[in-house]
């Protein structure tokens, strides 16, 4: 049981109206209609134009709808239509489409990737706004999701080693009757899942667009489940063919069961049936986790004329989080064939706004062609959390019949510093340029910088002393791209972003003091688009490395100190987009080479008899595949019929800096078939047919807490249109 918590200090809340005044005062935009003018500009990509598997541009690159052929950086789109092929109803299903992202279960409450062999935890946005709350997103309000690979501070700040990940929303269409689908998606293991897409002109000078979801299903894992809805109404309004308002609204409850996966036993995920649960026996009552999500957003865009454009977006957000777990976290016995166990709980409570300016100046200067953008951003953020959990391996239970009740959590947990509740604010004030130029018909170049005023204070309800720091920082980007015929585009880019002490959780005693950590990225790569433009090539080539990394002081264990280095050479490529024979394609591949070059830490194995610290310096990056590839395919059969499947493979992954336990390598097959006609649909999915037995993600820094992946699954959905 929770003890009573002292009552959190009054949250600021602003009403729909009063975000859209403000939104309005700001006087900014960015005008969706691209310039007339010659040279650099804008691409607007409309719905039917970015259907199929290759959309023409992206925007997380430049902040503006870019072509990906004049963007010197990887950039991987997973479009809406593939994301409705494979039925992909979450940011992990949707993320496995980009090459060189693996997975981490997110302590079984978030989502949560490696994007080049680096955590992505807190590199999620929304429409190009920072979105780094800890919880599940749902896709039923987004129109695609982007990738920008590499250090991406001089547009974003703060984090972003291996890349960040944008959700690009489903917006309000002007100039369309009413009309949108409905669907009712039924399947193996409990699967329920209903959607909406809504959108109706209001006038002349609105549009409204409503998307909602409701979720209830069951798990292939024990006493699994998982019941949410998503509500995202939309609105968008024309006061002039030069000015435009979009207000975006969306509340999300994601609840269920808190899973950490299974332990490990010499050296591999123990061996027991997928299902196999290590929490209490009564999950539903013990085990839960629930996320609520509330978010406004006001964009305002005005065109001056057609060559400037300015766009101001303001965003408020509002997320709680109620956690409880028991995990097999502790060690692991191979004689006793015993694991120990944890408890705890983790309350979160945060709110914040965002508020960004992008100026868009389309000229010529120098004889060259220029676009450039001029940015502001501020932003605050209020976190509080409250963790308490129990001491590692309080609890020892059988590793292969592991289903007992959980003691209760220590009183001593709970007198602990590390069961002090922290209150953490986060204040960003950054300036950013941006400058993309023509030099010729066959070159261009795209340079950009962002000064950082980042500051963090974090106080404790009881005990601790409040703690403080700021960092002030730049944040280059420069690249260069020449195109010998418009279908070839070379490139070489060069990239720094920094990830700052807490970066978005509390300071701490021990971090307080040190430095930014700092990460560079150098890549060269090459993009093709081939049968004139219908698919698209790209491949990358990269040396992505994070120095200063925090270590624990030798001669102060109290103290973090800059001395580690951690860096991933690597090698991807992506297919995407059309074959001849009406084949709809995507494929991939990533080698990934990701060491700790550099380090004076040590870690533990959890399996008994622990010995000696194992030295970090030269250990293989966690969860890091050496090698990934998968290929999707979707053939048109004629008369409204389609079929196709795909095949995800994963190499052998360590589960933690140890590397004393291996997450074997997998491959699983899919298969997919529909039947179009105008009104309705009906699309059959079946998921890992061979019902192959492997292991999807795990924890990242310690060697148990491995999940498996799903076995055999039948989905089958029903959409109507009007």
């Amino acid at each position: 049981m929770k003890p009573s918590t002292p009552t959190p200090r009054p949250r600021f809340h602003l009403s729909l109206l009063t975000s859209a005044v403000l939104a309005s005062l700001s006087c900014s935009a960015l005008a969706q209609t691209p310039a007339a003018s010659a040279g650099l500009r804008e691409v607007t990509v409309s719905a039917d134009e970015d259907k199929g598997y290759a959309p023409a541009a992206a925007r997380s690159a430049t902040k503006s709808s870019a072509p990906l052929r004049d963007i010197p950086q990887s950039v991987n789109v997973v479009t809406e239509q593939l994301i409705e092929d494979q039925n992909a109803t979450s940011m992990e299903a949707a993320l496995r489409n980009v090459p060189g992202v693996s997975m981490s279960h997110g302590d079984g409450q978030r989502d949560q990737v490696l994007i080049r062999g680096f955590s992505a935890i807190s590199d999620m946005f929304v429409d190009g706004v920072r979105d780094d709350a800890l919880y599940f997103r749902d896709l039923s309000d987004v129109e695609r999701v982007e990738v920008l690979k590499g250090p991406a501070a001089v547009l974003y700040g703060r984090g972003s080693s291996g890349g960040i990940i944008n959700r690009v929303t489903k917006k309000p269409i002007f100039g369309s009757p009413f009309g949108g689908e409905v669907s009712l998606g039924v399947g193996s293991n409990g699967y329920t899942r209903a959607t909406a897409d809504l959108n109706t002109p209001i006038g002349e000078a609105m549009a409204f667009r409503l998307n909602v979801a409701g979720e209830d299903s069951d798990s292939y894992r024990d006493q699994q489940f998982t019941q949410r809805y998503n509500v995202a109404p939309s609105l968008a309004i024309k006061f002039s063919p030069q000015t435009d308002l979009l207000l975006q609204y969306t509340n999300l409850r994601d609840e269920r069961l808190t899973d950490f996966g299974v332990p490990a036993l010499n050296g591999r995920p123990v061996d027991v049936p997928r299902g196999t649960y290590y929490g209490s026996a009564n999950a539903k009552r013990d085990d839960t986790v629930t996320s609520k999500v509330q978010s406004f957003t006001a964009t305002l865009n005005h065109r001056f004329s057609d060559t400037l454009e300015v766009r101001n977006t303001t965003r408020f957000s509002d997320y709680k989080l109620d956690r409880n777990n028991t995990l097999p976290s502790g060690t692991t016995d191979p004689v006793a064939l015993t694991v120990g166990r944890t408890r705890g709980f983790v309350d979160r409570d945060e709110d914040g706004w965002f508020n960004q300016t992008d100026f868009t100046w389309r000229n010529e200067l120098g004889g060259f062609k220029q676009e450039w953008l001029m940015g502001a951003e501020l932003g605050v953020q209020r976190k509080r959390a409250y963790t308490v959990s129990s001491n590692v391996g309080y609890q020892r239970v059988n590793i292969f019949n592991p289903v007992v009740d959980p003691l209760p959590i220590p009183a001593a947990a709970f007198a602990a510093d590390s069961a002090i509740p922290s209150d953490s604010e986060f204040q960003t004030a950054a300036v950013y340029f941006q400058d993309q130029i023509t030099l010729s018909p066959q070159w261009k170049a795209l340079v950009g910088l962002r000064y950082d005023d980042y500051r963090q204070e974090t106080s404790f309800e009881r005990k601790l002393d409040t703690l403080q720091r700021t960092d002030r920082e730049f944040s280059p980007r420069a690249g260069l791209v020449w195109q010998p015929t418009p279908a070839q585009s070379y490139y070489v880019s060069w990239s720094r972003s920094f990830q700052p002490s807490g970066e978005n959780f509390a300071l701490s005693t021990s971090t307080v003091d040190a430095d930014p950590e700092v990460t560079v990225n150098r890549e060269i790569g090459a993009k093709f688009e081939l049968l004139d433009g219908q698919l698209n090539f790209t491949t990358a080539l990269f040396n992505l490395e994070r120095s200063g990394m925090k270590n624990t002081d030798p001669n102060n264990p109290r103290r973090q100190i800059n001395v580690g280095t951690q860096r991933t050479n690597g090698l991807e490529l992506a297919l995407n987009g059309r074959l001849p024979g009406r084949w709809d394609l995507s494929a991939g591949y990533a080698f990934l080479d990701a060491e700790m070059t550099k380090s004076i830490a040590t870690v533990s194995q959890q399996q008994l008899p622990i010995g000696a610290p194992i030295p970090v310096q030269g250990q293989t990056a966690p969860l890091t595949p050496r090698n990934s590839a998968f290929v999707w395919a979707m053939k048109e059969l004629g008369h409204g019929f389609s079929a196709g499947g795909g095949l995800n493979y994963v190499g052998e992954r360590y589960a933690s800096l140890t590397n004393r336990v291996t997450l074997p390598a997998y491959m699983t097959a899919d298969l997919a078939a529909n039947y179009k006609a105008e009104r309705y649909e009906v699309q059959l999915n079946l998921k890992n047919i061979t019902d192959k037995d492997y292991y999807i993600s795990g924890h990242g820094s310690v060697d148990n807490l491995v999940l498996p992946g799903p076995g055999r699954e039948v989905q089958l959905t029903l959409r109507a249109k009007f």
